[in-house]
């Protein structure tokens, strides 16, 4: 159910919302022009896009294990140098950037912690290590309607609710994490997110992008239907608006 194979499909379901929330992310970053950056889960390329944009790097690598999201990624922002690695196992040198940093990803990564060390090795004495993730349990009203509406008519899918099965995704954790790292801070990222019609809304659940559109393709035709049906009574048919939020955290400086 946690699938990301395909650039595409995830723009369409999640990555109009990740680029936003990137914007909003570097807003809080106090890093100098011409600075190195290093992007950890860089996925189709949100924050490696927001990166170039508004900061004016010096240098961006970004990684990912994911060969199709890095190929997307290499489509839309090619002056940044892309590689597949491992977040637990950084392929760069030690303390060789001024950021290093990571979006919507760490949840996903096994052993996150690890990766958190990784983060710390690479950035320079004085640099920024910092991350955000989704507010799964709360504040992304999306996925609560979907996985809401989802259990209420099979009761085993609130095991795939991202806000049961990622409690890293809350201040205190993420926290707690970052702690050997530095100094740390966390800071709610809020987001709109906007959908023309319903349909707008459930078409990129039929991707099979991720746990929640995983769990729909996988429903029989009939079971799809009412879940669909059941969604479509409690949401809006015209244009609508419904909350995100995200939690980043910070640590700086780096010891």
């Amino acid at each position: 159910m946690d699938g990301w194979w395909g650039g595409d499909a995830y723009e369409r379901y999640m990555g109009r919302w990740s680029a936003r929330v990137a914007e909003v992310f570097l807003k809080r970053l106090s890093v100098p022009r011409r600075a190195r950056w290093l992007d950890v889960g860089c996925g189709t390329g949100a924050l490696t896009g927001a990166v170039l944009r508004y900061r004016e790097p010096g240098l961006v690598l970004a990684v990912d294990p994911s060969e199709r999201f890095l190929s997307t990624a290499r489509s839309r922002f090619g002056r940044a140098g892309f590689a597949v690695a491992d977040a637990r196992a950084l392929p760069v040198p030690d303390h060789a950037f001024d950021a290093v940093v990571s979006g919507l990803a760490l949840n996903f990564v096994p052993e996150p912690a690890r990766a958190v060390a990784e983060f710390a090795r690479a950035a320079r004495p004085g640099g920024v290590v910092a991350a955000y993730v989704w507010d799964y349990g709360g504040g992304m009203a999306m996925l609560r309607a979907f996985w809401d509406a989802a259990a209420e008519l099979d009761p085993a899918a609130a095991e795939l609710d991202e806000g049961r099965r990622f409690p890293l995704c809350r201040p205190g954790p993420l926290m707690r994490l970052w702690a050997d790292v530095g100094p740390v801070s966390v800071a709610p990222l809020e987001i709109t997110t906007r959908f023309a019609d319903f349909d707008d809304y459930w078409t990129p659940f039929l991707g099979g992008q991720g746990p929640a559109p995983g769990y729909v393709v996988a429903l029989p035709r009939d079971r799809r239907e009412r879940l669909r049906n059941l969604l479509r009574e409690r949401l809006p048919s015209g244009p609508f608006s419904l909350p995100a939020r995200a939690w980043a955290v910070t640590a700086l400086p780096v010891r």
